[in-house]
């Protein structure tokens, strides 16, 4: 039970921390015209693109961390569940409609500011829980850690 649980908080931390390193990394590659539509935040297509590698890419890494810590299919399980749940949770205030009028963009955003105003998509918003539960399975499922797999070394002769 412990080591699911650390498998859980390891593979969610190993995720967190790949999304913010690589988006803040892909903002400041594409600036803010290239993450929003012409003076609004709503999020752009190449945004929207690149949110959804970085997203998938981070959940594979999630799933292989769980899987190595758990030592078992357990660990990407549980993971993949909440992170499903969570990505749910977050994406509620636009579900609900809670949406706050956000003014006009103008200028130069720095990424505090972007990640605050951004608009993303309802579609995309609704997606992003279920790519990352996907990948995060695909990722645990790819790095299996049990020893079945793996040939008996051969016995020497002689001796």
């Amino acid at each position: 039970m412990l080591r699911t649980i650390g498998a859980v908080v390891l593979g969610y931390l190993a995720m967190a921390l790949v999304v913010f390193v690589a988006l803040s990394g892909a903002y400041l590659a594409v600036g803010a015209d290239g993450a929003f539509r012409p003076g609004v935040y709503e999020v752009s297509a190449l945004w929207i693109g690149i949110s959804l590698v970085v997203g998938f890419g981070a959940a594979l890494l999630g799933g292989v961390v769980a899987r190595k810590v758990a030592g078992g299919a357990r660990g990407p399980r549980v993971l993949a569940a909440v992170v499903f749940v969570l990505g749910l949770a977050f994406a509620a205030p636009a579900l609900l409609g809670d949406a706050d009028a956000v003014a006009p963009r103008t200028g130069e955003v720095g990424n505090i500011e972007a990640m605050q105003s951004a608009r993303t998509p309802l579609v995309v918003l609704l997606l992003n829980p279920l790519i990352g539960a996907v990948g995060v399975l695909a990722g645990g499922r790819a790095f299996r850690t049990e020893r079945a797999a793996e040939p008996e070394a051969p016995v020497a002769a002689g001796g």
